[in-house]
């Protein structure tokens, strides 16, 4: 079991030059996993907030300071010594901290950003791919059959991971 040790948010650059959430997580064991936050360029009505900072100043409006400053003195409160291992704990930690359906208080930036550092840290301290872990999480085992000409294995079944 891997303890949350630090974490810690910034404002970084995507692809397109827009300020985004960076996030990273080290465990007690050193280890160290890492996550940037996708921002559409487009936006649903049912879509969770991403917060941002509306500063004319700074991005046309597009800085996330908030977040960032959300991640590093909110989340990260709760979070340190929390076991790494718990992805379902650890997020509902933080959509319990932010209150809101549309996660607007801390933005939906900032919790996905830590949520996919603590996987990342996560997965590295347990020798996992992250889509190993993924599939670790979900619980579900996906079952694929596949046909074969040779009736000695035509019965055939596959877990996927």
């Amino acid at each position: 079991m891997y303890k949350i040790k630090s974490v810690i948010g910034r404002e970084i650059l995507d692809s397109r030059g827009n300020p985004t959430v960076g996030v990273e997580i080290e465990l007690d064991g050193g280890i160290i996993g890492s996550a940037s936050v996708p921002s559409g360029a487009s936006t649903g009505s049912r879509e969770a907030l991403e917060l941002r900072d509306s500063d004319p100043n700074r991005f046309n409006g597009k800085g996330v300071l908030k977040a960032v400053e959300n991640i590093n003195k909110k989340i990260a409160k709760i979070l340190i010594a929390k076991d790494s291992s718990n992805q379902k704990e650890i997020d509902e930690l933080m959509i319990d901290l932010d209150g809101s359906e549309e996660k607007k208080n801390l933005g939906a930036n900032a919790i996905l950003g830590v949520s996919l550092a603590v996987l990342s840290a996560s997965s590295r301290a347990e020798g996992l791919e992250i889509y190993e872990k993924i599939a670790e999480l979900s619980e579900e085992k996906k079952t694929i059959s596949i046909t074969s000409t040779n009736a000695k294995y035509y019965e055939w079944r596959s877990t996927c991971y």
